[in-house]
């Protein structure tokens, strides 16, 4: 039997470059709609060993604005658009300010557009890349998806958002980078699985380097996501993006962290891991 949606974590590192784990990035599936949230580096390496290429996704949603969340967005747009035999748009959503780093990237992919549609003679458009910007309190359906946008609090990089993904009587929420709030603890509400990017504040607070510690005012602890997870009676939580960069040898210490405050299943994630609801 086929899941009513399908969440694979594509990309779980830290804004570092880890040879194991891509940056951050997450699949979700629902009723054959292959949705996109966020963009990380390496993000289509994960997404072929996943089994859903560029040509198969349906749109791309960021969460904010930060390189380390859309480094790979010109990779993804440039081949979506050249292996689909047939034209097909690829829509991005996000937060305002979307289209000016969307306007950016393919730019900067003039060059390369030129070239191709100088060599394909079947190539007779560029890439075609909508831009929807979100305000925070929408809701739409894509494909046989519907997503409910909220607000987050990851000032200044603001505004910034929380996607909902319900299919078939389903959801889940990607929460991106945040701290507690109010926009959050709405689209959690019984939701099935909550995917929450977290910080080890008690160990970031004993580097001494202002630069990383400055990590700690706009990123949920590991405690503060398990705590958004019991108050929206979540299902499942999985903790992901961990900073600082996490070693599997010292996942079980995230895992009891959210264990003290969820008592839900929780999985502290790797590249590649696949959470089926329904």
């Amino acid at each position: 039997m086929t899941a009513s949606i399908e969440v694979v974590l594509l990309g779980t590192g830290s804004p570092l470059p880890d040879p194991n784990r891509a940056g951050p990035a997450t699949l979700v599936r629902a009723g054959g709609t292959n949705l996109l949230v966020d963009c990380g580096r390496g993000v289509l390496l994960r997404a072929g060993a996943a089994g859903t290429p560029a040509a198969q996704l349906d749109a791309v949603l960021l969460t904010h604005l930060h390189s380390d969340h859309f480094t790979d967005l010109g990779d993804v747009i440039t081949t979506s658009w050249i292996t689909n035999l047939e034209p097909k748009a690829l829509p991005v959503y996000g937060p305002a300010r979307t289209r000016e780093v969307v306007d950016g990237v393919l730019a900067s992919l003039g060059p390369d557009v030129e070239y191709r549609l100088a060599h394909h003679d079947d190539l007779t458009v560029g890439p075609d890349v909508p831009v929807t910007e979100l305000g925070g309190d929408e809701s739409f359906e894509l494909g046989a998806a519907r997503v409910v946008v909220a607000p987050t609090e990851h000032r200044p990089a603001s505004p910034s958002l929380a996607y909902r993904v319900e299919h078939d009587g389903h959801s889940v929420v990607l929460a991106g980078d945040t701290l507690p709030c109010a926009g959050l603890d709405h689209l959690c509400a019984g939701v099935d699985v909550l995917v929450h990017t977290v910080i080890r504040a008690d160990i970031i607070r004993n580097i001494p380097v202002q630069r990383l510690q400055d990590v700690c005012d706009y990123h949920s602890t590991v405690e503060q996501a398990a705590q958004t997870a019991a108050r929206g009676a979540v299902g499942r939580l999985v903790l992901t993006h961990c900073v600082p960069p996490l070693q599997p040898e010292n996942a079980s210490e995230w895992h009891a962290l959210a264990a003290e405050h969820f008592d839900g299943v929780i999985d502290v994630a790797e590249d590649l891991l696949r959470v089926t609801v329904g």
